[in-house]
């Protein structure tokens, strides 16, 4: 695909990295950003939660260690109510200039940790999400899928709250993403356990396959 085309099928997309803990996501936005600029994109590359001042008071009280008694429901809108700040401060006006959004995060996230692993219900929140914001869905959400116990192994630091909830509730978010992965549209499965070039270079096969 050449410059032109990808600027072109790329203006005013959203595309969402997502996955466990661990699995690379962060890096990889970082790396897809990058590669979309070398090709011309116009590019907003953002986190949920935070990148708004609202948003990184709440992440900060979400992965606080000394929060442990946080109920599910609290997690969840709390995480829905930055991802709201940041789809009226960041996303919507971005996506209205015609940037390509790369977001470290999103509905998916909330769906597979606190909707499935923590009870919620993937459904509920959904309903939320469908109520609160502009555009639930992303154009294209891709799971970097990585076995629980490798990903965090991979973290070299202390873990936040929600890290340290332990190997049986990580299986569950691992599932919960599967499970997503198999019911909605535009989401797309990579196998995160290679090294950073192998897994970037199936993040743009992906990106080039579905634009």
């Amino acid at each position: 695909m050449n410059n032109e085309n990808l600027e072109n099928k790329l203006a005013g997309k959203f595309i969402v990295l997502d996955g466990p803990d661990g699995c690379g996501k962060t890096t990889q936005c970082a790396l897809l950003a990058q590669w979309l600029k070398e090709n011309g994109v116009e590019v907003a590359s953002l986190r949920d939660p935070g990148d708004t001042a609202i948003g990184e008071k709440i992440r900060q009280i979400l992965l606080n260690p000394e929060h442990i008694a946080m109920s599910t429901a609290t997690e969840a809108m709390l995480y829905m109510a930055a991802r709201v700040q940041l789809w009226q401060e960041k996303i919507a006006p971005a996506l209205a200039q015609k940037k390509c959004v790369v977001l470290d995060r999103w509905l998916s996230s909330t769906c597979a940790y606190q909707g499935h692993a923590g009870g919620f219900g993937i459904n509920q929140l959904i309903k939320l999400a469908e109520d609160s914001l502009g555009k639930p869905w992303p154009d294209l959400t891709v799971i970097l899928d990585v076995d629980p116990k490798v990903g965090l192994s991979r973290l070299n630091r202390e873990f936040d709250r929600i890290e340290q909830k332990g190997d049986g509730y990580h299986q569950k978010v691992r599932d919960g993403f599967l499970k997503l992965a198999g019911r909605q549209e535009n989401f797309h499965l990579v196998d995160a356990t290679g090294d950073i070039e192998t897994v970037h270079a199936k993040v743009i096969e992906v990106v080039e396959k579905v634009f």
